[in-house]
């Protein structure tokens, strides 16, 4: 008897008959001869839902109680898919993430992992249950309860099939599996049969939301052979593994892009080897993910621009501002409305003319490139937003991802 991992998503169990069709899948793995613990996240937009009526309540609350609040939704799941296994006939029992020994750091709302303590999930598994597990959430050495950033289910899930040594960890989803670029945008997106850790990272880290990144690393770190699947249809989906076939020498196998980014540029700082560590030291303090960095010099004088999401903006902002006499800085300016694209491919390595490729497709679709940031499988350009879907679409057809034989 193996051992499998299921993850299932908000929309795959959104309504009361979709939680029945993902007990069904369940079933079908625990009469195929496997033991079965399942992740689910909350239903639908359960968390959207909870956190707008936080806001009704207090427009700034705390991390510690947004927690509180925000893993209410998975325990509702938990509890219904149980209901459902149970009504039929099959043995399940429902844990809380940190009923299941999912320790984490003390950070509240994106914490990470630190360690699981899988006893009391061995032991229902001896006892032939299926285990269903709330995504998203764990616990601290305090006590204190927290949640592991959006889509922290995945990681959730595959964190527990590392621990648990499962054979496989499938990420069930709305979509077929991994696409070579979000076909909700773009018509000729095509699946792919494999794809690559390293690739698929890059892609997670871009703005791909078929997977958590971090999900991405733990199963890259532990070797967990993982599969995206469609929760709605029964087909194979993407397998994520070391290494992915070289489908007909495509440079290039997908491309990520993500909407509300915003540039801060800080200028006037010494140019001396203290300006790049004081800065983003501070915001690494202060938990803000910086992206995509460039600095100029003249005249002794640095000025250094980063890209944050704008959701971070105004934070980033205060921070900077809060600091102005230690980072002795002379203004800060912003621009918001911009978009990352990002191209992705384990072939770019030994090709060095995909970037100038990649530019002069954007240069005669007359999209602006205001950033770059490259390394040896991707590069990512940030531009003004209302061109987001014309960049993709280009150089998607430029790189021939449309073509039929992807993924075959």
């Amino acid at each position: 008897m193996g051992l499998v991992v299921q993850k299932f998503g908000g929309t795959s169990v959104g309504t009361s008959e979709r939680i029945q069709n993902v007990a069904s899948r369940v079933i079908e793995e625990k009469e195929a001869g496997n033991n079965v613990v399942v992740v689910v996240s909350a239903m639908g937009k359960t968390t959207d839902e909870l956190v707008s009526l936080s806001k009704e309540l207090n427009e700034n609350p705390s991390k510690r109680e947004m927690d509180m609040l925000l893993t209410t939704g998975e325990q509702i799941t938990i509890s219904l898919l149980s209901m459902a296994l149970q009504a039929k006939g099959y043995d399940a029992v429902s844990l809380t993430g940190w009923q299941a020994g999912m320790k984490t750091e003390e950070v509240h709302g994106n914490a990470r992992i630190t360690n699981i303590e899988t006893a009391r999930i061995k032991q229902y598994l001896k006892e032939n249950k299926i285990v269903v597990v709330a995504g998203f959430q764990g616990i601290t050495e305090n006590n204190e309860i927290t949640t592991l950033g959006r889509g922290g289910s995945d990681t959730t899930a595959v964190a527990l099939a590392a621990a648990l040594e499962a054979e496989k960890c499938d990420i069930y989803t709305d979509v077929t599996g991994v696409y070579t670029t979000d076909p909700r945008y773009v018509k000729g997106a095509r699946k792919l049969n494999s794809i690559s850790y390293d690739e698929m990272l890059e892609l997670a880290n871009l703005g791909a939301g078929v997977l958590h990144p971090r999900a991405v690393e733990f199963a890259k770190n532990y070797e967990v052979k993982l599969e995206v699947r469609s929760s709605l249809e029964k087909e194979r989906g993407t397998i994520i593994k070391e290494e992915a076939e070289m489908e007909d020498n495509l440079l290039v196998r997908g491309i990520a892009f993500e909407d509300n980014i915003s540039r801060v540029t800080v200028i006037g700082m010494e140019d001396d080897i203290y300006t790049l560590p004081s800065i983003f030291s501070l915001l690494a303090k202060h938990h803000i993910n910086v992206d995509i960095i460039v600095q100029s010099v003249t005249s002794a004088k640095s000025a250094v621009s980063f890209s944050v999401k704008t959701e971070e903006l105004q934070r980033t902002l205060s921070v900077l501002e809060a600091q102005k006499r230690y980072l002795q800085y002379e203004e800060v300016e912003h621009e918001n409305g911009l978009s990352k694209v990002s191209i992705v491919g384990s072939g770019m390595v030994s090709n060095p003319g995909v970037a100038a490729k990649m530019f002069e497709v954007l240069q005669d679709s007359k999209v602006q490139v205001k950033m770059v940031s490259t390394s040896e499988i991707k590069v990512s350009t940030v531009i003004v937003q209302k061109d987001m879907v014309k960049a993709v679409e280009a150089l998607h057809e430029t790189f021939e991802l449309t073509n039929e034989r992807v993924g075959k």
